[in-house]
């Protein structure tokens, strides 16, 4: 006799089916397509950067560039839902998808995914925010979150870790471009110029990026050591502060020229990801 399965596992049963719809999956693929975007526009702006002039190498700054075109507020708002759908299906995929895995590999779907998700939300958030009005600028955000912090008896411990786990995640970019773990994400392209260009973008971009995070966690780690909020200003603050070594344009020059590789590889994982 077979066990009845609960009414938990019925329930979550029927959720896992409703997030397998057409409709999700589109509105996630458009969320690859606009965080592609907002690659592309970061990099160009970390390479106008590297070559003196004004802007804001992170997300916040990237939505601002594409708020000031003519089409703006409906931009704002397809971005919005686009990022918040992405959000929803890494969370089934954190959730619901994740609990058929064995145990190790359904805990480390629980904080790839998990943490993803919340990363799209935020973004999602931010394209809302720049919808309605709210403008803001993204490195004094952080440091009045890192001050708060500060302000706790755990604070410099837990803005410690979150340096570190930001390096971590950067760490992690690195290792899955050189490995190209990426490729499991997509339909193989194998022995074809296309795969081989594939190949080489996703290689690049997800270094680039990794490094990119590297600067930034360790930002917060610095700040946390000093007792100095005014360190930790994001990732647009640790580019920014590159300019300021004898070869840290070229770095920036780098570093934007991998976001725009890595911006075009998700792209290429917008139409032909696995979902």
């Amino acid at each position: 006799m077979t066990d009845k399965a609960s009414p938990i596992d019925e329930a979550a049963d029927a959720a896992e089916a409703a997030s397998n719809t057409k409709a999700l999956d589109v509105v996630a693929r458009s969320g690859f397509a606009v965080m592609a975007l907002l690659h592309i526009v970061v990099g160009a702006i970390a390479i106008a950067l590297a070559l003196g002039a004004p802007g804001q190498a992170e997300a916040t700054g990237a939505i601002e560039q594409l708020a000031a075109n003519p089409w703006g507020p409906a931009v704002m708002w397809a971005g919005m839902i686009a990022c918040c759908g992405l959000a929803l299906w890494q969370l089934s995929e954190a959730t619901l998808r994740a609990r058929h895995l064995p145990t190790k590999e359904r805990i480390g779907k629980h904080i790839s995914s998990g943490f993803l998700a919340v990363a799209y939300g935020s973004v999602g958030l931010s394209f809302g925010g720049f919808a309605v009005g709210l403008r803001g600028d993204s490195g004094e955000s952080t440091k009045d979150v890192s001050a708060a912090l500060l302000a706790t008896p755990f604070g410099t411990v837990i803005l410690s870790a979150l340096g570190l786990t930001i390096m971590g995640v950067g760490v992690y970019f690195i290792v899955k471009g050189v490995r190209r773990g990426f490729k499991e994400e997509l339909f193989h392209f194998e022995g074809t110029r296309r795969g081989r260009l594939i190949d080489s973008l996703g290689v690049t971009g997800h270094v680039a990026k990794g490094i990119a995070l590297i600067l930034a966690g360790l930002l917060f780690v610095i700040a946390a050591a000093k007792h100095s909020p005014e360190e930790s200003t994001g990732l647009d603050g640790s580019l920014k502060a590159l300019r300021d070594h004898p070869y840290g344009p070229y770095l920036l020059l780098a570093i934007g020229a991998g976001f725009i590789c890595y911006g075009i590889f998700a792209l290429v994982r917008s139409k032909f990801g696995r979902m």
